[in-house]
């Protein structure tokens, strides 16, 4: 028989009745009721009721709760407790509209006086109250699991979770925490469709779920993400051997519209040696153990020890830090000159650059807090911060020295969000500035993160007339019939190419492969990372057409930028 469902007929009642006399009448009042099929149970002691439920299950329990007043909830609540989801209706030898109203409040379906008893009614009171507690048991189902694949919610996992750290502090065996999540499952939905999707997470919650024991605990926490309860571990090295199997398992081949296809996972594992600890730390713990393993590639997985814990903080120290840094203009943007260097060295652009100018530490660079902003998506808002400025920047600038232009960097979640086409053109009309002064850069990575809605992007955002570039180019996996593809305007040779120009002929090799590849697809070329005069020289030669560098400035305050532009 199925989880939540219970029988009408046949019926095992039984009856807790310590009136032998009262015994016999109910007995055979039920006989009228099912003539067939019935079993009837009796037990006049209620210790004995309780052991009896515990080895047959019951249909229905018909409870006397005439004697001793006071302890008559007591029993509703002990019988309750021995059998949770079987249907209790209480008996009385008189009228008591009190305790009566009492008892259903504490989990009773009826109840009813033993003097007014007769077939028809108590047919209909057993019925109905094993209709009733079926119907809230399937209800109390439903809300604890998840529709789809029938494991517990979170709520349930959550549940559970304390539930075994408090047993934990009677065994004083750790608890192993798992949380998976299933690599590339948007690419899954995207190129197979959501229905294959839910193939995919069925098949893996019916797999993973024989693998479990009867204390352990499995959940969708949500979306593709799966949460395990291990008690009783006795090592680390146990867990390990937990996490691996799951993650064997999970790869096995599946059934896929028609075909095979494996599937990787990626695994956080908290192990919690002290059971005060609280319930969304441990979630969180091996939450970022699980992001850990994803940063790494996925299909792997990451144990989340001290040394992850004080990171974790840090991190979260960080991020609010940033928090504040973003509203409370702490943020700065500097800049860096980009010269030409066909004929005479001039200046011909910058590039924006954001500092945080931090309160007790003085000027950050971006590489000790941009990848903080990108998780937090903090990213969103500063980016749109050096974009206002920025283009304020170019626009004083043009005034002085037509033809400037003035580069910023997007990163990967301003190129997904919905609203940056939006933004960018708002920011250019209240800056007064020409929108061909402004270049857009973004990795290669970061374009191909998700190719189709970038191109759709890099061409809404060439239609309002800025330039694209693709930034640190060589590092990434561009081919050219995606550079033909997408609406760029510049190459950016990545600096660890230009620092190799003097020591490793390959290096040369590379940077006019890039720059003949640049020039055959009519697209400007700029040389990052410049720091000597050797390197320019060779630049130059390999007709390299733009260059920046420490060898023409480091990147400074607006301040500084009217100084740059007469000196070159």
């Amino acid at each position: 028989m199925a989880e939540g469902q219970v029988e009408t007929a046949p019926a095992r009642v039984l009856l807790v009745e310590g009136d032998p006399r009262a015994a016999r009448m109910i007995a055979e009042m039920l006989r009228v009721i099912w003539s067939e099929g019935l079993v009837i149970a009796h037990a006049e002691r209620l210790g004995d009721a309780a052991q009896e439920l515990v080895i047959n299950r019951a249909t229905c329990v018909l409870l006397d709760l005439s004697h001793n007043g006071g302890e008559r909830l007591a029993a509703l609540e002990q019988v309750r407790a021995a059998a949770p989801d079987v249907p209790i209706i209480v008996l009385s030898n008189y009228v008591d509209e009190g305790i009566g109203l009492r008892a259903l409040k504490a989990g009773a379906q009826d109840f009813l006086v033993k003097t007014e008893l007769h077939p028809a009614l108590l047919s209909r009171a057993v019925t109905y109250a094993i209709e009733r507690k079926r119907t809230e048991v399937e209800l109390a189902h439903q809300a604890l699991h998840d529709p789809l694949t029938a494991l517990p919610n979170r709520a349930l996992f959550l549940d559970r979770l304390g539930v075994a750290l408090d047993r934990s502090r009677r065994t004083n065996l750790p608890v192993a925490v798992l949380f998976l999540d299933v690599d590339k499952f948007k690419l899954i939905n995207d190129s197979l469709g959501h229905s294959a999707g839910d193939r995919v997470l069925v098949g893996l919650a019916d797999r993973l779920r024989e693998m479990l024991r009867p204390m352990d605990t499995m959940a969708r926490f949500g979306g593709d993400e799966f949460t395990f309860v291990f008690e009783g571990i006795e090592s680390e090295q146990e867990a390990v051997m937990i996490v691996e199997r799951i993650s064997r398992t999970a790869g096995l081949p599946m059934r896929l519209n028609g075909g095979e296809a494996s599937i990787t996972v990626s695994i956080g594992l908290a192990i919690v040696t002290d059971p005060a600890v609280p319930l969304d730390h441990v979630i969180r713990d091996a939450d970022s153990a699980m992001y850990r393993a994803k940063r790494q590639g996925g299909s792997r997985y990451e144990l989340f020890d001290e040394s992850s814990r004080r990171r974790a903080q840090e991190r979260l120290e960080l991020h609010n830090a940033l928090d504040q840094a973003v509203n409370g203009d702490e943020l700065r943007v500097h800049y860096q000159p980009r010269v030409s260097l066909a004929g005479e060295t001039r200046l011909v652009g910058f590039e924006a650059l954001v500092r945080w100018d931090h309160p007790e530490r003085g000027l950050i660079s971006p590489d000790q807090f941009i990848a903080a902003a990108e998780e937090s998506g903090l990213i969103v808002p500063i980016g749109q911060y050096v974009l206002e400025r920025a283009l304020r920047q170019i626009a004083q600038l043009s005034a002085t020295r037509p033809g400037v232009t003035m580069s910023v960097n997007l990163s990967a979640r301003q190129l997904e969000d919905p609203g940056l086409v939006t933004r960018v053109d708002r920011a250019i009309r209240s800056s007064g500035a020409d929108p061909s002064a402004l270049c857009l850069e973004m990795t290669e990575a970061t374009i191909h993160r998700n190719a189709e809605l970038a191109t759709s992007t890099l061409q809404q955002l060439k239609a309002v007339g800025v330039k694209i570039a693709i930034d640190n180019f060589g590092t990434g996996y561009s081919s050219l019939p995606s550079l033909e593809q997408l609406p760029i305007d510049t190459l950016k040779i990545h600096q660890s190419y230009v620092a190799k120009l003097s020591r490793e002929p390959a290096a040369a090799g590379i940077v006019r492969a890039v720059v003949e590849l640049g020039h055959a697809l009519g697209l400007n070329v700029v040389a990052e990372g410049v720091e000597t005069d050797m390197q320019m020289a060779q630049l130059r030669e390999l007709r390299c057409d733009e260059a920046q560098g420490f060898l023409f400035s480091r990147p400074v305050p607006s301040d500084q930028v009217y100084a740059l532009l007469g000196s070159r």
